[in-house]
């Protein structure tokens, strides 16, 4: 019995698309229009290709394709039908690969970062001032010689000073070294402390950077959850039992990233007790300590008299500007001479030409007087997010107002796809960070929205925007 046949098929012999793709393509429209549907049979190779009035070849050509593409499958002794799952076409393909360079070339005009400083603000005019002032009166050879790894002397013990006096540290020159931000003191770090097999405890969710640095140093990682209260310490405790080579844990106390909340003192006392016990070191990284609104920012771990294996790491860029590559990593006089003896494998020494120059506004005061100004002008601009996110997201969302730090972690109501609603939005011209960035293993839910660098107009364009899709 012959089998019906309902699909017109043109064929156009004045093109250099030879026939059989002709008729493989028009079968798969027919497919994807839903003329042809899954278990339809097709006519014989004989009978379409008399309809079609082509060489039997040219048909089997074309059937042939399809069988391996996946949109026909042949069955012995009863013929060819159309396929029951049916495969992406080439044109989704080309279409979704079409839509992922779209957005690789989106510029976003409001990018909610995860809380870096507005440059804008940043003493520019008095850095470069203090740059030129350290050439003119300073002779060339003693500028352009090498100086000790471990950073200009008298800029290590302005910095010692600081951390001293405001931090509650009690430190000396001999336990500082002066990095290239504060990701070169992570990798230093894990390459002085760590060996294959180690394990480091790490916050879930966290900072994936400093992750990565541990991984690539051999590590594996443990990871942690937190809470309102930081760090889950029983977790910690669960850990400790059941490894045997746990090295270290990485810690972002002060202002928990990415979700800002400040580690209890509970549980800070708990966890020098635990690493004193178990001989584990706490890798602190204190990266905004400088912009808190509160009466008083709580001390680091690293100035409790009875914490004995910690490393500490802080940076500048956050006090002038993200370009302005200068960390420090602080730990006992052991550990600094291990880390500068890495350090000069990778980098005989940092920029002593700007650890002056900023060491210069320090001297001045420019420094404290552009972080009072700062200060006043940040804590501002929270207040104002933490207004038009109550107006805007109100019953979409939950947030707490973070007592320091540049940026909010907003958690969404219940099943909400944050990838789907960054994607909207970046077609809108607005970027925001997405959970995959900062989460161990299964995204988490939530995203940190950076304030400081957007104007105010910017930042409630892009929280009306991002209202829409919630």
């Amino acid at each position: 019995m012959l089998r019906p046949w309902k699909l017109e098929i043109q064929l156009n012999t004045n093109t250099d698309k030879a026939i059989y793709l002709q008729i493989a393509d028009a079968i798969i429209e027919a497919i994807k229009t839903g003329i042809l549907s899954s278990g339809n049979a097709l006519p014989g190779s004989r009978q379409l290709a008399g309809l079609l009035k082509v060489n039997r070849n040219t048909v089997i050509e074309a059937l042939d394709i399809l069988i391996a593409e996946g949109w026909l499958i042949t069955i012995e002794r009863k013929g060819t039908f159309v396929a029951d799952i049916l495969p992406l076409s080439t044109e989704n393909t080309n279409q979704q690969q079409k839509t992922d360079l779209i957005k690789e070339e989106i510029q976003p005009l409001i990018v909610f970062d995860d809380g870096i400083p507005d440059s804008r603000i940043a003493p520019m005019n008095e850095l470069a001032r203090a740059y030129r002032q350290i050439f003119n009166r300073k002779s060339r050879w003693q500028i352009m010689g090498y100086s000790t790894e471990f950073g200009n002397l008298e800029f290590r013990k302005a910095i010692v000073q600081m951390l001293n006096f405001k931090r509650g540290m009690n430190i000396t020159p001999d336990e500082i070294c002066i990095t290239r931000g504060s990701q070169m003191a992570m990798y230093l770090t894990a390459n002085c402390l760590l060996a294959q097999g180690d394990y480091v405890m790490v916050e879930n969710p966290g900072y994936k950077p400093a992750w990565e640095t541990f991984e690539n140093a051999g590590a594996q990682l443990l990871p942690v959850n937190i809470d309102k209260e930081g760090l889950l310490i029983e977790e910690v405790e669960e850990h400790l039992k059941n490894h045997q080579n746990i090295k270290a844990i990485y810690v972002t106390p002060h202002h928990q990233y990415p979700t800002t909340v400040t580690l209890s003192l509970k549980r800070r006392l708990k966890l020098v007790e635990l690493s004193n016990q178990y001989n584990f070191t706490i890798i602190e990284d204190d990266y905004d300590n400088e912009f808190h609104f509160g009466q008083r920012p709580i001390l680091p771990i690293s100035s409790y008299s009875n914490a004995k294996n910690v490393i500490y790491i802080g940076t500048l860029s956050k006090i002038v500007a993200p370009a302005l590559r200068i960390g420090y990593l602080v730990s006992n006089a052991e550990n600094i001479l291990k880390v500068g003896k890495h350090r000069k494998m990778i980098d005989v020494q940092g920029d002593n030409i700007m650890e002056e120059a900023v060491l210069q506004l320090i001297n001045e005061g420019e420094i404290k007087r552009h972080l009072k100004r700062t200060t006043l002008i940040y804590k501002a601009k929270r207040d104002y997010f933490e207004m038009i996110c109550n107006k805007h997201l109100k019953n979409k969302v939950t947030f707490i107002k973070p007592e320091g730090g540049l940026a909010f972690w907003i958690v969404p109501n219940p099943n909400i796809n944050i990838l789907e609603i960054a994607d909207k939005l970046l077609l809108k011209g607005i970027k925001i960070i997405t959970p995959e960035k900062f989460s161990f293993g299964k995204p988490i839910s939530g995203f940190r929205l950076g304030y400081a660098s957007l104007t105010e107009k910017q930042l409630e364009e892009g929280i009306i925007e991002l209202a829409k899709y919630l």
